[in-house]
């Protein structure tokens, strides 16, 4: 069965390391225009997306774009409903090989969230995740990945054998950076 031949992880995140508020909105305080432009324009050369229910990607390209959207409301793999670009895929049914295979792509997929989709990623095996990071305050939201508050997203990083190779400033005035973490 064939893997991507990049698996990339996006996410910018609060002081707290959180991607959202509790109810699963992306605060006005997150959505910073540099790293938008960043992540999007990174989106724009991926092959296909991962995604959970509760997230997506936005931007012009979004619908014409390849997915795995993951949900539990499947048993392993069907076709999306609507959407002939969109695999839905229960993980606990349906290797990620097998996903992978279905949706038809070759290349890079770019995860984008929610908490369970980076963190079940994190196991299956980042190429590369870019952590954004935002000074903007997200007390009891949603985490980017399990685990987080407790410990933070880049020690989560590091206990996945990933290593910081780069940290950018995207945003001066607002103080937002981007670390670029690969795997050892």
């Amino acid at each position: 069965m064939a893997r991507p031949r990049r698996i990339e992880g996006y996410a910018i995140v609060s002081r707290e390391g959180m991607i959202c508020t509790a109810d699963r909105v992306m605060p006005e305080a997150l959505k910073i225009e540099a790293d938008q432009r960043f992540y999007h324009h990174a989106l724009d050369r991926a092959d296909a997306v991962a995604n959970g229910r509760h997230s997506n990607e936005g931007g012009p390209h979004a619908a014409g774009r390849p997915r795995l959207l993951l949900t539990r409301r499947i048993p392993a793999l069907e076709a999306h409903p609507t959407d002939p670009n969109t695999l839905l895929w229960n993980p606990a049914g349906s290797r990620f090989e097998e996903a992978w295979d279905r949706l038809g792509v070759d290349g890079v997929l770019a995860v984008v969230g929610g908490t369970d989709v980076f963190g079940l990623f994190l196991a299956i095996g980042y190429d590369v995740f870019y952590l954004s990071r935002a000074q903007a305050e997200v007390p009891d939201g949603r985490p980017v990945f399990p685990g987080v508050p407790q410990k933070t997203p880049e020690a989560i990083l590091s206990d996945h054998r990933m290593v910081q190779r780069d940290l950018r400033m995207l945003d001066p005035r607002a103080g937002v950076t981007v670390a670029e973490w690969i795997k050892k």
